[in-house]
């Protein structure tokens, strides 16, 4: 399984309830097919830079998942299909940013003292 962010721009005329029915069907689609879903950002209301759709603002909302690359591929499908969502973008997030290397680089860390203290007491 591999790390991965979404960020979605939601329309800014919507209720809060349409927003969190729509978080929950991308963490539901992230848990049924097996990921594991992660933390959650709301960034909140943010102005753009230039019109998309024309509309001026738009609700952030960050996600992070871990998950395989097939799952991807249709969260991006069901996004784009979505009505509400203005614009989104999965990422793929570095290793080491993810910690994985962090968690890789202690395995080996503690492998290696084990094995040291194994031929100290051979010897």
């Amino acid at each position: 399984m591999r790390p991965y962010e979404v960020m979605v721009i939601f329309d800014v005329g919507l209720e809060d309830g349409d927003i969190n029915a729509s978080l929950d069907r991308i963490t539901s689609l992230v848990c049924d097919r097996g990921g594991n879903p992660g933390r959650v950002e709301r960034w909140g209301r943010r102005t753009f830079a230039y019109e998309l759709k024309h509309r001026s603002e738009g609700y952030y909302v960050l996600i992070e998942f871990t998950a395989e690359p097939t799952l991807v591929a249709e969260l991006d499908r069901m996004l784009t299909l979505d009505d509400i969502v203005l614009r989104h973008k999965v990422l793929r997030q570095p290793d080491r940013q993810s910690g994985r290397a962090l968690r890789a680089e202690a395995k080996r860390r503690d492998t290696a003292i084990r094995k040291a203290a194994r031929a100290k007491a051979a010897s």
